[in-house]
Formats: C-alpha cells, structure tokens, sequence
C-alpha cells in the first residue's frame, strides 16, 4: 500500500496529504491508473481523522490528480494518459521516445494547402473582415458546406438548417450532454470508451454506465437491459472506428441499437469523428428521429481549423443551443473562411484520401508486425493491441521499448480494465519511424514471453 511521509508544516493535515498526493504522481511513485488506498485505511495508517483523508482526496480530485468512482475507488488521474493525452509534448523533449499515446491525424510534409488559402484570401482583401465574429452569411455557408460533406461522405442528408457549428467535437458534444442531461442522470457509454467523453462527463457530473461489447461494439440486448435497469434516457457511442478498439458497426447491428433506442425512448448522441475515414454510414442514418451526431474536421482534414459540428433533429437542435451562444460563437472566423473554401472546392476530400490512405498504409504495418487483428477490426488511425494469456503488462512493455502508448485503464468504465493499449499509428512523423517503434515493441513482447517460459 502506498504510504507517504507527509510534511510537519503549519498547513492543514488534508492539503499536505493532498500535496503528499502531487508530489508521488510528479515522482512516478504512483503512476497512471493506479488506485490509491481506500480512505478509511489510509487514514488509520498515517494515525489522521477519517475525515482529514477524505477531505485530502476531495482536494486532489478538484486539482484534477485523481478521480474516484462509487464502487470502485480512487485512480491517479493528473500525469496520466486521461489527463495527458490532451497535453501535446513537444517531439524534442525527449527525442528517443515516440508519442504514441494521442491520436493526431498524418501531416503531410509537402501540404501548401492552408498557405495557399492564406496569400489567396490576403490578395483578396478579406483577411482584415476575418478578425470579427462570424457573419451570419458565413455561418449559413458553413452548415452548407457540412451538409454537402454529410451526403458525399457520411450518406446521410441533413439539411443545414439541421446543423449548428462549434469549434470541434469535443465541444459539441460537451454541449450537447449538457443540454440533454441532469446532473446526476446515467449516461449509457461503450464499456471502453474515449477519454474526452469520461472527462465531458466528469465535468457534468453523469454518471457512466458501461455497456459491454463484442467485435462490432455494444451488444443490442445488454443495452436493452442497461437501459430498462438504468432508466437512462441517453447513450453515447462511437459506432465507427471507435475509440479506442477500432471496431465499426454492421449494417444488422445498427439496425438492432436503432430499435433498442426506438423501443425504449433513447436519445443517441454519435460521436461520428473517425466516421469520414470509413465507408460503413453513422449510425444517424439507421434511426435519424432520435440521433443526435456529432464530429468535425480534426481527424480527417486539419485539425488546427477547429470546425466541429452538431446535425440532428430541429426541435433537438434548438434545446442544445438556441442562440449559440455555447457553439457557433466559439467559431474562429478565419478557420470558418478556410474550411468552408476547402469543403466547396473538394480540397478537403483530397486531403480526406490522403490521410485514408496513410491510415491503411500503417494499419497494414501495424498487422505485418503485431500480429493480425481481430476479424471484425478495419484500418483505423489507431491499433488496440491486446495481451496474450499470462502476458506482461503491455503499457510496460511499450514504455521499455521507448513508445508512450494510452493504456486500457484510460478508456475504461466501470471494473475490470483489460491488459491493452490503443497506439497511435498516425501520430508517428512517417512510416519508419513507426515501423522502428513497432519493431522494438514486438522484441520486447517475445523477450518477455521467453523470460515468462524460462521462469515456469
């Protein structure tokens, strides 16, 4: 159990156990996802109040270094990939690690694309106008141009009255649980989810309820059954290369969640972000009364324009965010310009092709060097990689072959992490570099199957 030495100062016992908490997660002594002692027991170890303990703990979780969960605990958060993943470091703080562990989309070293939009909107006079909010003429042209980009790539129509702009998904869907939900009100999630749904959620206060999954995602009948135990009005999924195992719907099973959803009074929120990289349609278009999706640019165009959008249903619509206040005014006006330009003129297809084919082009590395993956799985711009029987911890042996990796405990609701990590495949500069990661992650998996051997 880990125990610290806590500080004979003047402050308060709870904020120098809280420090004491700070200073053990900068050291590495407790590392991502590790679960510190209950409250109680730690308490009676250090000779402190139950109360002072349980004050400590509040005081890190409001410094975002932990977070705890009824019925399962407190786990280090602060440092950890959940946290981390949105803190981008920079390749020359240490040149010997790859970076694995956030998912950014490739960059094309010969790309003069947003150069070319700049000095074209430069000669045209019109970088001066884009230093004000968006027009409402410019906003209209957006929803057109993400309407357009729906039917041509998501096959789905929606009109774009239908639609409302925000400055990437991750405010769009932050905004749109906040609209639909109460705090305290269950959220039904994938039972392994992404770090910025669990983190949108937090911040709420909602609950997640996870739902078990299979080589397609969530099983129609467990969320049936979550659903009637839960009374839960609202899922949140990723049906498309989900995040993190990679994993897309089939045609049947999204026809099974739309008639759970139906059945039981669901509002499904999609989150469609890796959709456009896949040629399976969101599950929006199975059941568009109640679906509510939600993506942007990020993963498939450039994610430096911060354009994200809303499409649903009007009325929904409207209750997410009459005036725009929480979504299209967080729009920046220039990168509303430069997307709208890229979506009209099919220069945000091109580089949608591009990136597609960088993506297959590493999932087939990925596949030659870490061994196939499952049947179900499709080229995704990430790799859920899953230990063998008896195998060592994978995060370990990533971080032993110099490649940070988000380890399963990052994604997961509810008990029972499995030993897994998501890599990155795109977030690597090219493809040597990620073969040579790749390479040394795979020596170091069968050097540790050949000590476990030699051991038994």
């Amino acid at each position: 159990m880990w125990l610290p030495q806590l500080v004979d100062d003047d402050q308060p016992r709870y904020l120098a156990l809280a420090d004491a908490i700070a200073q053990a997660i900068g050291a590495g002594v407790l590392k991502p996802g590790d679960r510190l002692p209950p409250q109680r027991r730690l308490a009676w170890a250090l000779g402190l109040n139950p109360s002072t303990a349980m004050l400590a703990y509040r005081e890190a979780a409001r410094r975002h270094l932990v977070s705890g969960e009824v019925g399962r605990g407190t786990y280090v958060l602060a440092g950890s990939r959940e946290a981390s993943l949105f803190l981008l470091r920079q390749p020359e703080e240490d040149p010997a690690r790859l970076d694995l562990s956030t998912n950014l989309p490739v960059v094309d070293p010969d790309d003069h694309d947003l150069e070319n939009a700049l000095a074209g909107l430069a000669e045209a006079g019109e970088l001066p106008a884009l230093q004000a909010y968006p027009s409402a003429r410019a906003l209209d042209r957006g929803r057109l141009a993400i309407s357009d980009w729906l039917q041509q790539r998501r096959g789905v129509e929606v009109p774009a009255g239908q639609i409302q702009l925000c400055a990437g998904a991750q405010q769009g869907l932050f905004a749109t649980l906040l609209a639909l939900c109460e705090p305290g009100e269950p959220i039904l999630v994938e039972a392994l989810t992404s770090p910025g749904i669990k983190a949108a959620a937090r911040q709420l206060r909602l609950p997640l309820h996870p739902v078990p999954m299979d080589g397609e995602g969530i099983l129609p009948d467990e969320l049936d059954r979550l659903a009637r135990a839960s009374l839960a009005r609202v899922v949140l999924l990723t049906p498309c290369l989900q995040n993190p195992t990679g994993v897309s719907m089939g045609a049947q099973r999204r026809a099974d969640i739309a008639e759970v959803a139906r059945r039981r009074g669901l509002w499904l929120i999609e989150d469609d972000v890796y959709g456009a990289l896949d040629d399976r349609p969101p599950l929006a278009q199975a059941v568009p009364e109640r679906c509510v999706l939600v993506s942007s640019l990020s993963k498939t165009v450039a994610p430096g324009l911060r354009l994200g959008f809303i499409a649903g249903p009007a009325e929904l619509l409207a209750s997410i965010d009459r005036e725009g206040q929480a979504t299209h005014w967080a729009v920046a006006s220039l990168s509303l310009r430069i997307a709208s330009q890229w979506l009209e003129e099919g220069i945000a297809l091109r580089r949608l092709d591009w990136q597609r084919e960088q993506m297959r082009l590493r999932w087939r590395l990925a596949s030659r060097l870490l061994g196939e993956p499952p049947a179900h799985a499709r080229p995704a711009p990430h790799r859920w990689l899953i230990a063998g029987t008896a195998e060592p911890d994978l995060s370990d042996i990533c971080r032993g072959a110099g490649v940070e990796v988000a380890p399963a405990e990052v994604f997961a609701v509810g008990h029972g992490a499995p030993n897994a990590v998501r890599l990155s495949l795109t977030a690597a500069a090219g493809p040597a570099q990620l073969k040579a990661a790749l390479e040394r992650i795979a020596a170091r998996r069968i050097a540790a199957r050949v000590d476990d051997a030699q051991r038994r």
